[in-house]
């Protein structure tokens, strides 16, 4: 009796267990139902929802369809949209219309431009145009240049080939210079030269460089050597140092040595150690 009893008694908790599973998988399902619904994905089945779900599910989807006309999407559907919503996005339509004309985009409808706004956009165009004919970049059309504004480019495009010529830009062209931004070219292409020289680096011309300059460079080089030398860099020629540095050198690393072998750091070399020195190593260094 009581093993028949142990038994009803397991049945009833396996069924109860059983329901819960039962029940949460259904809760489960019913809110990835009403997820895809909000999503607006295929896997929506729109039976499945209550009468609230069904409401909530409508406003997101009339939601993301406004923000998809908003935006220009395919996907919009104008004729779900309120008379309010419809008179906002003719409005937003056309500024975005009005924006891309100012700003000559091929996405520009000219035929729904109101006269003053075409009037604007031809405007901003011209001094587009302007712009790029002056700066030499983007597209340039000078048919469309007035004679003061040709002259205007004309002025503005000889000065900008004097300051490449004098910056020393590929794009200079020396046929195109004044006597006098010749000189003022020749003068900085010196200047730069020499200061090349000075500071060690790529495009030096020596022979460019006056008596001074030379002095001034070969000075300049004669410590970025020493300097080399001290710093123990692969560029160091020792060769070129007077006996004076040469022999700071020589002591200054004797000292290094030294430290390095009395302190059990950095590279020693024991054959180099005077007799006094070697004593006051320690062998476990």
């Amino acid at each position: 009796m009581k093993a028949g009893f142990q038994k009803y008694l397991w049945a009833q908790v396996a069924c109860l267990s059983l329901g819960t599973i039962l029940a949460f998988g259904q809760s489960s399902g019913f809110a990835q139902n009403l997820e895809a619904c909000k999503a607006g994905r295929a896997a929506c089945d729109q039976s499945k929802l209550s009468a609230a779900q069904s409401t909530d599910v409508a406003l997101t989807s009339h939601g993301r369809n406004v923000v998809n006309c908003r935006n220009g999407y395919d996907s919009c559907d104008r004729s779900k949209l309120t008379e309010p919503e419809t008179i906002a996005l003719a409005v937003a339509d056309h500024q975005r219309n009005v924006t891309d004309c100012n700003d000559g985009m091929q996405s520009c409808d000219r035929s729904k431009l109101t006269p003053s706004e075409a009037r604007e956009m031809a405007v901003g165009q011209q001094q587009r145009n302007l712009a790029a004919c002056k700066d030499g970049t983007g597209a340039c059309d000078r048919s469309k240049l007035t004679p003061a504004e040709t002259e205007g480019v004309n002025s503005a495009r000889r000065e900008l080939n004097a300051s490449d010529c004098e910056n020393g830009s590929g794009l200079c062209d020396h046929a195109q210079l004044t006597a006098s931004q010749t000189q003022e070219t020749a003068a900085a292409q010196h200047r730069r030269n020499a200061q090349n020289c000075e500071n060690g680096w790529d495009e030096c011309d020596h022979s460019q460089l006056t008596p001074l300059e030379a002095k001034q460079t070969a000075d300049s080089e004669h410590q970025h050597n020493l300097s080399a030398c001290k710093d123990s860099e692969a560029t160091c020629d020792y060769a070129k140092l007077t006996p004076a540095e040469a022999k700071i050198l020589v002591d200054a690393e004797h000292k290094r040595n030294y430290a390095a072998c009395l302190k059990g750091y950095g590279y020693c070399d024991p054959s180099r150690l005077t007799v006094e020195e070697a004593r006051t190593i320690h062998p476990d260094n």
